[in-house]
């Protein structure tokens, strides 16, 4: 290994070792660009044609995001970037373009997603997570914020917004969708990943009774009506949707959140197919690339071992089967069309 890729090797590895707590629990690293979209001085402008948003369907993270791009129309202003779901073999934790012709981005021209983080910021020493919105006009990071992105793009957008689009986050509702998606985030998006990063065994099953003390919370909640707020989708269901969607052929094994699969919860798991018959779920997910991630390619650390092999299950075509979830609700659309906010 020559001297630059030691160098890199061993920044990668103290980035890694600085999401680990002494307890061994996993803390996920802050966001580095967080400049909320808006018309105020000093707020991202919200411009048409302006930004391209760069993801993997592998991650819960910018999936959630792109479900939102296309259910508001806004995939016809939003441009969108995909990297592939295998991490590349080279010394740091890193996203590539792998997937595009010549190996790099068509409108960016990176062949790394650090590659942008860096062009942004030199002293980037941070893993490049997706998704991140990236400005086109001078190819500058500009949000990164996975926590408040899809509300911008809920919110702010709105001009953009397609004819009869979704209300996902109605004013009269969102104090408590930001306060269920808190819950939904620490105990279930994040829930996940504390349990299969933990390095210890007291961190692991700290987070692994806390994860399913909020799935049979929500199993409980779903038993009497169809989405997490009612007879509408909202943020919050689409939130929910990106964990539980990868919870079998992902987590179950790889992060070893076994004590049930999604299938074994009657009220998630005709949720969650619900949603994934849904237009924006379903043709947003990708299952090959979420098992060859998890299954492959994700990383805690650079030195674990690198074979990996592919599991051929779980059956996938009970993702179609009828949910019955209709009875729940007395109203025909999914989603609550006001076009007042």
């Amino acid at each position: 290994m020559n001297p630059i890729q030691n160098d890199s090797l061993k920044s990668t590895i103290s980035a890694k070792a600085n999401e680990i707590s002494t307890d061994g629990s996993f803390n996920r690293q802050t966001n580095r660009f967080t400049t909320p979209f808006g018309n105020n001085p000093g707020e991202l402008p919200v411009e048409a044609n302006r930004y391209r948003l760069l993801w993997t369907p592998a991650c819960p993270w910018a999936h959630r995001t792109v479900i939102v791009r296309s259910l508001l129309g806004l995939d016809q202003v939003i441009s969108l970037g995909t990297a592939s779901p295998l991490r590349p073999k080279i010394a740091q934790v890193d996203w590539e373009f792998s997937l595009d012709e010549n190996g790099v981005d068509p409108v960016l021209g990176i062949q790394y997603m650090s590659e942008i983080y860096k062009k942004t910021d030199p002293e980037y020493s941070g893993r490049p997570t997706v998704p991140v919105i990236v400005d086109v006009t001078n190819h500058r990071v500009v949000n990164n914020d996975y926590f408040k992105l899809t509300n911008y793009l809920e919110t702010v957008w709105k001009p953009f917004h397609k004819e009869h689009a979704p209300n996902l986050y109605p004013e009269s509702l969102r104090a408590d969708i930001d306060a269920l998606n808190e819950v939904i985030f620490h105990d279930i998006n994040n829930g996940v990943y504390k349990c299969g990063f933990a390095l210890s065994q007291e961190a692991y099953e700290q987070a692994y009774d806390q994860l399913f003390a909020r799935l049979d919370e929500l199993e409980q909640r779903l038993s009497n009506q169809r989405f997490l707020f009612g007879d509408y989708i909202t943020d919050s269901d689409i939130r929910f949707y990106a964990t539980l969607v990868r919870f079998d052929v992902a987590y179950y094994s790889a992060f070893n959140t076994n004590r049930n699969l999604i299938k074994e919860f009657p009220n998630l798991w005709g949720y969650v197919r619900d949603l994934y018959q849904t237009t924006g779920f379903g043709d947003t997910t990708d299952f090959d690339s979420i098992k060859k991630h998890y299954h492959m390619s994700i990383t805690i650390f650079v030195d674990k071992e690198n074979v990996k092999i592919l599991p051929k299950g779980p059956d996938l075509s009970g993702w179609t089967t009828p949910h019955g979830r209709e009875r729940l609700s007395n109203q025909k659309e999914k989603f609550l069309i006001d076009t007042k906010e």
